[in-house]
């Protein structure tokens, strides 16, 4: 063959060995090419994709780590070629492994040849360079043991988190005998709570009335003397502090002793109210049917802690149901307040694991637009793990009682510190919806929800709540040690709400100082209990 250019670059000729001449005319000016050069290079590419092709397609021979010198090449060229990266496919054998579910048994019987440590395992591969169905299954024993291992650990700090979030310590259980000694030895002690004088105040609505329920006399102190410390206007708060019988006369004694002047301190039983001792209290009724069906089906912190099936987080949720707080009927008692207290107007209620930092009179400024119940939402924050609850989280909506009456996704709101239009109240039938769902949950085994009054709370007040703003209202010391303490420190108000509250030992140690600073530890009842700082 032979290939002749003319001097002008316009025509290039071809002379085949058989003597037949070709001509491929290219006209430069026009950038023309003929029809014959496009044939020919269609065909030129169309090789040479084929040729890339074969060379990226054809993988290793046995699927593991040999392969044939072509296959090699493809998979190092092509991929450069076609200017992109190939990652390389998992054996399916080790999906087939790692899907097998294995039993605890099967692990058992393994333990002395499984690697206790990421180390060991990659010691041991590198020694023995097994096959692709041997290192899948190498990790997933490994693995296995490791989860395990996580599980049962994880169960036991829940356990013994339950156990002492829900015991007395012997400091407080200490101060309440102390306290109980000095009520029937020492005059002083027996004071009546408020002084005749002050009585008629207790029903004034122009004083600024604070309702605190607990049958915990430490406290109760830190609460009230927190309150009227931050206070501007200390002579116009009016605390009402409701108790059990039993804790009654060292309640008594410790506010007799400890005055809070100019402040008012009201300390009552639950005995002690008309209304609570007339004809059937429904509070009571569901709280003891409720207790009824608690100790049936759920089986008590053992068979929970035994369940192998449920995940660790669902049982934490059922060893804390199991908490007396939740059955406490002085946690139940605030949707009573309006027969409580049927002279007031507007109450702040206060739950006993809070802080007050500040002067709380300008709650009473807030329109409340004829809502009944004052309180921030936790649905949104700066804080994701605290400030991150819906309905959802709460109320079981697989239950068609709750999917039919309630959206998932409505905003929740916390207990702590409420705001309570008492009139307004008084015009709803709040107190009846949330005995009404009360009886639906013991009715289907307490599936509608777990633990706790919220979920009725936010299914009785549905409709009914005021959103404040949520400085007046800082949440999750109790469980969140991510809490910084000047964040804390910033709040009108802080809730130790969850296991860790501030007066057990498994409180949080840089959160701790805020609900101390209120204690006097000089104090007799306080040093005669060793109860201290740290």
């Amino acid at each position: 063959m032979q290939l002749h250019i003319s001097p002008s670059l316009r025509h290039v000729t071809v002379l085949p060995g058989q003597g037949v001449r070709e001509y491929i005319k290219v006209k430069v000016a026009s950038r023309r090419v003929s029809c014959r050069m496009l044939i020919y290079s269609l065909l030129f590419f169309t090789f040479l994709l084929r040729f890339v092709f074969v060379l990226t397609a054809v993988d290793t021979i046995d699927g593991e780590s040999k392969c044939s010198t072509l296959g090699c090449l493809g998979k190092k060229l092509g991929p450069r070629l076609l200017g992109r990266r190939l990652e390389p496919k998992v054996p399916d054998v080790m999906y087939q492994i790692l899907d097998k579910p294995m039993s605890k048994g099967e692990l058992q019987g393994r333990l002395d040849n499984i690697p206790q440590t990421l180390e060991d395992f990659m010691a041991e591969i590198k020694e023995s360079k097994p096959d692709a169905k041997t290192f899948a299954l190498k990790l997933k024993e490994m693995v296995s043991l490791m989860e395990q291992r996580t599980r049962t650990a994880k169960i036991q700090e829940y356990l013994y988190r339950h156990v002492a979030s829900s015991s007395i310590p012997k400091q407080l259980h200490c101060l309440a005998l102390r306290l109980a000694n000095e009520h029937s030895t020492n005059a002083a002690a027996r004071l009546q709570l408020p002084s005749a004088e002050l009585v008629p105040s207790l029903v004034d609505n122009s004083y600024f009335h604070f309702v605190l329920a607990t049958d915990n006399v430490l406290a109760a102190s830190v609460v009230a003397k927190s309150l009227v410390r931050n206070a501007l206007r200390p002579q116009k708060i009016i605390l009402h502090i409701i108790t059990d019988r039993k804790t009654y006369f060292p309640m008594q004694a410790w506010f007799s002793l400890h005055s809070l002047s100019p402040a008012i301190i009201e300390v009552k039983a639950l005995h002690h109210f008309d209304w609570f001792t007339k004809g059937k209290v429904p509070v009571l009724e569901a709280m003891e049917k409720d207790q009824k069906v608690r100790s049936q089906f759920r089986g008590g912190s053992s068979a929970i802690v035994a369940n192998e099936t449920e995940k660790p987080n669902i049982i934490a949720s059922k060893l804390q149901a199991l908490s007396p707080k939740y059955n406490s009927v002085m946690n139940h008692i605030r949707i009573h307040l309006p027969e409580l207290f049927p002279s007031l107007k507007k109450v702040v209620f206060l739950d006993d694991d809070i802080v007050i930092q500040t002067d709380l009179s300008p709650l009473w400024d807030i329109d409340m637009n004829g809502k009944v119940n004052g309180a921030v939402e936790t649905c949104r924050g700066d804080d994701k793990f605290v400030m991150s609850k819906r309905f959802k989280s709460y109320l079981n909506f697989s239950h068609p009682l709750i999917a039919e009456n309630f959206h998932p996704n409505e905003c929740a709101w916390a207990y702590g510190m409420n705001i309570f239009d008492l009139e307004a109240w008084r015009k709803t039938n709040i107190s009846l919806t949330y005995h009404h769902w009360l009886e639906q949950n013991v009715k289907s085994d307490l599936s509608l929800w777990q633990l706790g009054t919220l979920p009725p709370g936010l299914i009785a007040f549905h409709g009914h709540v005021h959103i404040i703003d949520p400085f007046w209202h800082m949440l999750g010391l109790g469980y969140q040690e991510n809490t910084s303490f000047v964040d804390a420190e910033t709040a009108g108000v802080i809730h130790f709400n969850g296991r860790a509250k501030p007066w057990l030992e498994i409180a949080f140690p840089h959160l701790r100082p805020l609900w101390t600073k209120y204690i006097n530890f000089s104090d007799k009842f306080i040093k005669s209990c060793h109860i201290r700082a740290s």
